[in-house]
């Protein structure tokens, strides 16, 4: 039964990550039908003060020991360069010994991977440090896609405001959709977001060791409302089409046609958020033939569709 939550510091404090933490977990909303929950906040040196940047401090009362008996221990972002303090592993290991879970916020997964909780399970993090939190636990089966993932007694979650999914989450599990609804109204907040990280995530141009091919790049961009045919592409560059699909795989690391149609929806998720333009007339200048195509491109790269895309992130 998830009745004591802790919320493991130390070092530098992430605050907005502790704040929405402290948000489901800490706030007493018995007036509103949510349980309460014992909320402690933990550290290796309970009462010294801990910096949460530009001159704050929080000071956590309790120990690790406390925190070992919590139903959930919670670890806000940190560094993802370590060194990690044994006691904070030796921690995290014995609540999962213990029956308990761990819950991470954004760069929180490096500690988690750290103590080797991550081992064998799926996780995420925020999208900046999927990629050296897969390098640095090879174990850990990496997902940036998502905003959080639920592997046993480990739960991960993404970038910042995604704490607040993955918590809502572990709610909802517990106590159902009402108490997670309840607790989501009451901060102003969807009860659960559709999507995933993906839809944060700008794909830039990459940089080519190749001249021609940086040219090249650049006019493919410049040009995304045309027809463009590999076979033209690679006669621009005095190649067979063979050797060019080849050469462009080397420079890029994906095909043409997969590269052009990543940058066609990176153009349309700029259209939607900075023009009233229909979806139709989005499709046609993002190089797409229809708007049913461009959805089905869209959805696959950004996890939801133009429409909740536009209404989540296009200008007033």
């Amino acid at each position: 039964m998830l009745q004591t939550v802790a919320v493991l510091l130390y070092r530098k404090v992430a605050l907005f990550e502790f704040g929405v933490l402290n948000e489901v977990f800490g706030l007493d909303r018995t007036d509103d039908g949510v349980p309460a929950f014992e909320f402690l906040i933990g550290s290796p040196e309970p009462g010294a003060p801990l910096d949460i940047g530009n001159g704050a401090f929080v000071v956590p009362p309790h120990s690790l020991e406390d925190c070992l008996r919590a139903d959930l221990v919670a670890v806000p972002g940190g560094s993802t360069n370590g060194p990690y303090p044994a006691e904070i592993l030796d921690t995290l290991r014995g609540v999962v010994d213990n029956g308990g879970r761990v819950l991470t916020v954004c760069s929180g997964a490096f500690a988690a991977g750290a103590a080797g909780l991550l081992d064998g399970r799926r996780c995420t993090t925020h999208w900046r440090y999927g990629a050296k939190l897969a390098e640095t636990f090879p174990k850990a089966i990496v997902d940036t896609d998502v905003l959080f993932v639920d592997d046993g007694p480990i739960t991960t979650s993404a970038g910042t405001a995604a704490g607040i999914d993955a918590a809502l989450h572990l709610v909802r599990e517990e106590f159902g959709p009402d108490v997670a609804n309840r607790i989501a109204r009451r901060m102003v907040v969807p009860p659960h977001r559709d999507g995933g990280q993906r839809q944060f995530v700008e794909a830039p141009v990459p940089a080519c060791e190749s001249d021609g091919f940086a040219t090249m790049l650049q006019w493919m961009v410049e040009h995304l409302d045309r027809e463009i045919a590999v076979d033209d592409l690679a006669a621009r560059m005095h190649m067979s089409s063979r050797t060019f699909a080849r050469r462009f795989v080397e420079e890029v690391g994906v095909s043409p046609h997969k590269w052009l149609t990543e940058q066609r929806v990176l153009h349309a998720r700029r259209l939607l958020e900075s023009t009233d333009l229909a979806v139709d007339a989005v499709a046609g200048k993002a190089g797409f033939a229809s708007a049913t195509l461009l959805r089905h491109h869209f959805n696959a790269a950004v996890g939801v569709t133009p429409t909740v895309y536009r209404r989540r992130f296009a200008a007033p």
